[in-house]
């Protein structure tokens, strides 16, 4: 067992203990710990995060960033972590980023942005909008599976390195000599591609997500 897995199997047997429990009869699998009291529906899971305090971004949080879109997604965006402005409005994506997403979403899926399911793979802000560290995404990755494990897409993007490094475990592959490629992810396919603040930093980058996006669209 990691480091980092048995900091996660520590927490999550605080969690248990907070909620009643006294003692577990034999040792499991930190996998199957994580398994034992899944949530049943969204509304369920999204109540289980906004309760959440298993890492420190919890203390400073005003808002959790749960997820929003179409329940029953052909395709499913997952960014890295909720930015300022979504902690401080509580909604997913919004502004500059979540209006260049909308756009790629629309004039190159061509489908309505309602129609895809968008999340995070952190629900947290980082301090300063720092990369979260191994141990925050732990916490946080069964609520993303959970996640997907329910909207069931067809096709996940993942934007930018740290949702796909944490998704896939890929670590060591930079996102630029990896994106636009199709990945076996369970039962959908991955593709991951550039965040949409990237683009905002990088134009030129624009013309590579536009082909991911057409790869996309060419699958649904």
């Amino acid at each position: 067992m990691t480091h980092i897995e048995k900091i996660r199997l520590l927490k999550l047997l605080y969690q248990y203990r907070a909620m009643g429990f006294e003692y577990f009869q034999e040792y499991r699998p930190l996998a199957l710990l994580q398994q034992a009291m899944p949530s049943s529906t969204l509304e369920e899971l999204k109540k289980s995060v906004a309760q959440c305090h298993l890492c420190g971004l919890a203390k400073s949080r005003k808002n959790v960033i749960f997820g929003a879109g179409n329940l029953k997604a052909n395709v499913m965006f997952i960014g890295d972590n909720p930015g300022v402005s979504e902690d401080e409005t509580g909604m997913l994506f919004s502004g500059k980023s979540g209006e260049l997403l909308a756009k790629m979403i629309e004039n190159v899926l061509l489908i309505p942005k309602e129609e895809v399911y968008v999340t995070h793979i952190l629900k947290c802000k980082t301090p300063d909008n720092r990369v979260p560290t191994p141990e925050e995404v732990a916490c946080c990755k069964p609520y993303i599976m959970q996640q997907i494990q329910m909207i069931r897409p067809k096709i996940i993007v993942a934007l930018g390195s740290t949702s796909f490094h944490h998704l896939t475990g890929e670590y060591d592959t930079p996102i630029n000599t990896i994106r636009g490629t199709v990945l076996n992810f369970g039962e959908a396919k991955l593709i991951p591609t550039f965040h949409p603040n990237f683009l905002l930093r990088n134009p030129s980058a624009k013309k590579e997500v536009y082909a991911d996006m057409l790869k996309v669209r060419s699958m649904l």
